[in-house]
Order: structure tokens, then C-alpha cells, then sequence
């Protein structure tokens, strides 16, 4: 049976030539959201405050209208109570509308349909939102300076996906005998067939996109924390991903295959009472968001 350590040992031609596609396609993908670009940074800042996020949600009349409508929603609490993104800003304050802008932002962008991968348009979405929630619930509870950065880094974890799908696509025939000859996951497969798997590819959007160095680390190493050198987000993700996929917000049985690593919850301190309540949490809170951000 061929393991990860072993893929990387492997280099054909073909592969060679793959790899150099796919970092040109990182490096010819669109810049992020400018606005989107701008909160993130003001989310990481101390000094920021909502008035300045509320400020440039009004540069983007769509995110704005967005926006407005999540948080006039039941989800929020405000229904019909919020007039404009600065009212938003005096109610909700700094921290929830940071929140609701990028859930509200990326949503179309990771809303694809994935062939290649075999997902509907919203599966996609649903999972990444499912591991933002868990993964700034898990946040908030070992470490809340972190809690900002981890909604985001769950929302855009699997983005990598987006790149790889159309080479999986063709070469949707090698994955599956791969996958059922050697009895391995997918993110294995990614490996050996294309030579970077969407973890790797999702850690280079993040640079690409100028996203801090620690985060762009965390997610290249989501399936494997322990290789992270210590990374605290890299363990967030990687078990709030497992968490999402237990909640039934995942992509299949694949994904149960790919186990959490031994020691993740001795490392958070969470323990297994707090999963099940981190798992009630999201099933509350996923259908709801969804909605709201789909009418």
C-alpha cells in the first residue's frame, strides 16, 4: 500500500508538468475581493473597529445588500431592525459584522459546482461553513484572539478544490482504480496523481491572497496538524473538519477514512462532550445561515 511520505518521493513527467499548471493557475487567479481583502485585514487589527468594516461593505452594493439581509435575519436576532450597514455596525458590532461580511462574501465563491470531485453546488459551501463555525467555536473556546482568523481560514480550507477539479476531472479514471486498488482516500489519490493535494494548493491561494504566513500554514497542513510544527489553527481546522463530516456536513465516506490525528483533542484541550455540543451547535446554525444567504 503506497503512503503520503511515499508520494512525495515520486516525480514522472507528467506530474512535473501538472504541478507547473496548477501553480500557474494559482498565480493567474483573480486577486480576492478587494473589500473582502480590506476587512480581513481590519478582522486581525486591534486598532479597527466595525465603522471601518461597515465603511467598506458600502463600496459593494451587493455585499452590502448581502450583508443586510443576514442581519436583519432571525440567525442575528435583529429581524427588521437593521436600516443600513452603519446601523449594522452600531448593533452587531465589531466582531459579529466582521463574521456575517465573510461568510456573506465568500458564499459565491465557494458555492461551485466540482465535477471532477462529484459535488453539487452547495456541498461545497456547506462543508466549508460548517468547519468555519466549528472551527471558531473551538476558537473562541482555547483561544478567542483567534476566533476571526479561524472562521476564515474554515471558509477557505477546501479551496484548493476549485483549482484541482478540473485536472481530477480528467483523470477521474486513474483516482478511482487508485482509490479502490490501494484502498486509500482521495486526498491520497490527489497525491499520486497530480502531485499536490488541495490542502497544498489552498495554502498557496492564502499567499497568493496575502493571508498571514501562520494561517496559509494551518491549512496546508489541515489533514496533518502534527506536521505543522505546532500550529494551533492547523489542529482547529483539522478537528473541526472532522467535526463537520461526523455532523453529516461532509463530502461522503471518504472523508470518515481520513481519521483525526491521535493526540488532536489532548492538544485543544477539548474533550469529547465538547464535540457533541460543537456538532448540536453547527446542525443548529448551518441550515439557517444558508437560507438566509440563498434567498
Amino acid at each position: 500500500m503506497i503512503d503520503e511520505a511515499q508520494q512525495e518521493s515520486i516525480e514522472t513527467p507528467d506530474r512535473q508538468d501538472i504541478k507547473a499548471e496548477l501553480l500557474k493557475a494559482v498565480k493567474d487567479l483573480p486577486p480576492m475581493p478587494k473589500v473582502l481583502f480590506k476587512i480581513q485585514k481590519l478582522l486581525i487589527d486591534p486598532n479597527s473597529d466595525a465603522k471601518q468594516i461597515a465603511g467598506y461593505i458600502e463600496t459593494d452594493q451587493a455585499l452590502a445588500a448581502k450583508v443586510l439581509r443576514m442581519a436583519n435575519s432571525p440567525f442575528y436576532g435583529m429581524t427588521g431592525k437593521v436600516s443600513s450597514v452603519q446601523h449594522a455596525a452600531v448593533i452587531l458590532g465589531f466582531k459579529t459584522l466582521g463574521e456575517l461580511t465573510m461568510l456573506a462574501g465568500f458564499s459565491d465563491l465557494m458555492g461551485k459546482k466540482l465535477p471532477g470531485y462529484g459535488y453539487n453546488s452547495d456541498e461545497l459551501w456547506r462543508h466549508s461553513l460548517a468547519v468555519a463555525l466549528a472551527s471558531r467555536i473551538i476558537a473562541e473556546k482555547i483561544n478567542p484572539e483567534l476566533s476571526n482568523e479561524a472562521l476564515t481560514a474554515g471558509l477557505i480550507h477546501d479551496m484548493g478544490k476549485v483549482i484541482l477539479d478540473p485536472y481530477v476531472l480528467d483523470r477521474r479514471e486513474a483516482f478511482d482504480v487508485f482509490v479502490e486498488n490501494e484502498n486509500q482516500t482521495f486526498l491520497i489519490a490527489e497525491k499520486h496523481v497530480l502531485g499536490f493535494d488541495h490542502a497544498e494548493i489552498a495554502s498557496e491561494i492564502c499567499l497568493k491572497w496575502k493571508f498571514p504566513d501562520s494561517l496559509a500554514l494551518a491549512i496546508k497542513y489541515h489533514h496533518n496538524p502534527s506536521r505543522s510544527n505546532g500550529n494551533e489553527m492547523a489542529f482547529i481546522l483539522h478537528l473541526a473538519d472532522y467535526i463537520a463530516v461526523l455532523s453529516g456536513s461532509g463530502y461522503g465516506y471518504d472523508e470518515i477514512l481520513d481519521v483525526r490525528e491521535e493526540g488532536t483533542e489532548e492538544f485543544l484541550s477539548i474533550h469529547q462532550q465538547d464535540m457533541k455540543k460543537i456538532e448540536n451547535l453547527i446542525l443548529e446554525s448551518i441550515f439557517k445561515i444558508e437560507a438566509e444567504l440563498t434567498m
